[in-house]
């Protein structure tokens, strides 16, 4: 029956159109057939509930939800949905080049020896030598370079990633084996060219094109060893000069290159970060320039830390709709809150650019420091001074946050930023008090309360009225800089010190007076007069020509005779890659989280490596490091560890040396001869 009537309702359905009157009679016909279909379906039911194909229905089994449970399923579906969706981001397509650093070499000559200098045997290096001085038109080159005030030397350089044309770097320089050369001390090293150079099988060493230049005064030791290798190297702060620009780019993976994902990388990227032309027209920073390499321009506000710009790109999303990117932005702000995801939601919500600005500050009131300083770097990012106090308290207490709350707080130009850093620097730890001051200069260095003065043209003098006890600071790294933290340091008397192998300075016990002379064989004698200050002192020694290493070397023989009212610090700089304890309430203690990679610090703040190659290679995919548990028995021989090495470091203390310890800081890893890339040489 019911089958007859849904055959007379289809029929009725697919008839043609028909006049009015048919029509009115097929209505009334259809009307009449909805009782019946009605019935039809009744019957069917009660037939399957009779033939047990149907569970009886009855009022006792209908279970009837609240509003609050049926928005609480609707919570509990709506967020399962959305952790399980995932964009693809811009690194599961490509790898990041040019971030490692390009060894540089090249073969010069230093001046200026007190006879510790010599004639250089004959070599490849002798020859390459002389064809540069021809190519310079200085006359009788032999003459020259076999005088006993000169010295050939090997130089040899790194070059930093994105490094622009004129930027500075650090060049180191060795006495080749079997030179006569002595000693590199007092030296300057005249400007040579800096090129790569390969050892090419059958056509023995290739040389590049020239990358950059090199000169200054060379730092050694402070003179005063036996050991004459220590003198036979050293370095030249800030002494290369780069003479090209270096890109950052960015290489699909081979699987995935077409002129399609290249354009859209770059799209994707360019939406993110631009800049505008003198005519104020927008320009993207990403460009494709063939379907595997998308070239990069750094933004403004990554230029001092360029690891996090490439983990920032690498986080952005290459394909999203807006209504998953609001999901995706949902659930980023919870994990924002858990310490153990909250670094790489933070990065995925900067990725995202100023719409993520409300999620960020909501993790401002996270519960733990971990949570708030990461929700804080990501604003400092993004232009906002929202997370400042919580930089600020990371830079003060954790020193696992320190080198990266210092960073985030240069990229913000406000007053506030400046009132924080100037707390820092009457703190009682030399690094934060070090680590704030180069970030102050980096924000602006002619701020006069950072400026400081230029001696004899070759380092700074920045004399800080801060508070605190005194401390002196010693660069040998970027920048050849003296800070003086406390502006009324005084020498202690009696003294007789030395400023290089020609400039003496004493004083005689309880005097309010300090010679500063200079002799040398064949110059009028000089001769000034100042207070112990220790400022007045240093500027008396640059007007006498003192370099850069000779006032160093002034200062680490005034600590090692305890001439200086408070401790001595070198490249006492904050450092990336520490643990960071988490508290933990379980009964298994504390979980250790690593913040950074030590040779990935932010720019400023990078100290470089004894295997520099390794120290640079390029991060490819952003680093998500889990925390370490560590059981009672890893605690408890941890502990044990700390108490060894703390015991250690106070006999160090007791008999602390500074001048072994800055020539053990200053000791090359080579004996002077070329080593190309690819090789490897015991010590």
């Amino acid at each position: 029956m019911l089958a007859t009537i849904f055959a007379r309702l289809a029929r009725s359905c697919s008839k043609p159109h028909a006049t009015a009157s048919e029509s009115a009679s097929r209505r009334l016909s259809g009307s009449s057939l909805l009782p019946a279909l009605f019935a039809g379906g009744a019957c069917l039911i009660a037939g399957c509930q009779e033939m047990s194909l149907m569970p009886a229905m009855s009022m006792s089994n209908l279970a009837f939800e609240t509003k609050a449970a049926e928005d609480a399923k609707f919570d509990a579906e709506f967020v399962s949905e959305s952790n399980e969706f995932e964009p693809p981001y811009v690194a599961d397509y490509v790898t990041v080049s040019g971030l490692n650093l390009v060894t540089l070499e090249g073969v010069g000559l230093v001046t200026g020896l007190d006879g510790t200098g010599g004639d250089p045997p004959p070599s490849q290096f002798r020859t390459q030598l002389l064809d540069d001085m021809r190519r310079r038109d200085i006359p009788d080159p032999n003459r020259i370079i076999s005088s006993p005030s000169t010295a050939l030397v090997v130089v040899r350089a790194y070059l930093p990633p994105l490094v622009q044309p004129g930027d500075n770097f650090d060049v180191e320089v060795r006495v080749p084996d079997g030179s006569t050369t002595t000693s590199l001390n007092g030296g300057w090293l005249l400007e040579c060219r800096l090129t790569e150079r390969a050892i090419v099988p059958g056509r023995g060493i290739l040389e590049g094109k020239e990358r950059a230049r090199a000169k200054g005064p060379i730092l050694v030791s402070t003179g005063e060893g036996s050991s004459n290798s220590l003198l036979r190297r050293g370095r030249i702060v800030g002494g290369g000069v780069g003479m090209e620009s270096r890109d950052m780019r960015l290489l699909l993976k081979n699987d995935l290159r077409s002129v399609r994902n290249s354009t859209r990388i770059a799209e994707r990227i360019g939406t993110r970060f631009f800049s505008y032309d003198r005519y104020g027209h927008r320009e993207p920073l990403a460009e494709a320039v063939t379907d595997q390499k998308v070239v990069l321009n750094i933004h403004p506000s990554y230029k001092d830390n360029f690891p996090r710009y490439v983990q920032v790109i690498q986080n952005i999303a290459f394909r999203e709709t807006e209504v998953e990117r609001q999901v995706r932005m949902e659930r980023l702000t919870k994990e924002l809150k858990m310490p153990e995801k909250s670094e790489l939601a933070a990065l995925q919500l900067e990725a995202i650019g100023l719409d993520a600005l409300p999620m960020l500050r909501q993790g401002l009131d996270a519960d733990t420091l971990e949570c708030r300083f990461h929700a804080a770097v990501a604003l400092a990012y993004l232009q906002q001074p929202d997370g400042l106090e919580v930089l600020y308290e990371a830079a003060r207490d954790e020193p696992a946050f320190r080198v990266f709350a210092l960073a985030a707080m240069s990229c913000v130009d406000e007053g506030e930023t400046h009132m924080y850093l100037r707390q820092l620097m009457d703190n009682t730890q030399m690094e934060t008090r070090y680590g704030a001051f180069r970030c102050m200069t980096t924000i602006d260095d002619r701020d006069p309360f950072v400026r400081g003065e230029v001696l004899n043209d070759q380092c700074k003098l920045h004399v800080l009225d801060v508070l605190g006890e005194p401390m002196l600071h010693l660069t040998h790294r970027q920048k050849a800089e003296i800070v003086l933290f406390g502006a009324d340091q005084r020498f202690k008397t009696p003294m007789a010190l030395s400023a290089g192998p020609h400039i003496m300075v004493n004083a005689s016990s309880g005097g309010d007076k300090v010679i500063v002379s200079r002799y040398r064989l064949g110059d009028s004698d000089q001769r000034r007069e100042v207070t112990p200050r220790i400022s007045e002192v240093l500027r008396a020694c640059a007007e006498l020509g003192a370099s850069y290493p000779d006032l160093a070397q002034l200062l680490m023989q005034a600590e090692r005779q305890q001439n200086l009212p408070g401790q001595i610090g070198i490249d006492m700089l904050p450092e990336a890659g520490r643990y960071y304890e988490r508290p933990e309430a379980d009964s298994r203690g504390r979980a250790k989280k690593r913040i950074g990679r030590e040779t990935l610090a932010p720019n400023q703040f990078a100290k470089g490596s004894e295997d520099e190659e390794e120290a640079t290679k390029p991060l490819l995919a952003p680093e998500v490091m889990e925390a370490e548990e560590v059981d009672e028995t890893e605690a408890a021989d941890e502990a044990k560890a700390d108490e060894k090495e703390s015991v250690e470091k106070d006999e160090e203390k007791k008999s602390f040396d500074p001048i072994r310890s800055f020539k053990r800081m200053v000791i090359p890893k080579t004996h002077g001869e070329l080593v190309y890339p690819d090789t490897s040489e015991e010590e």
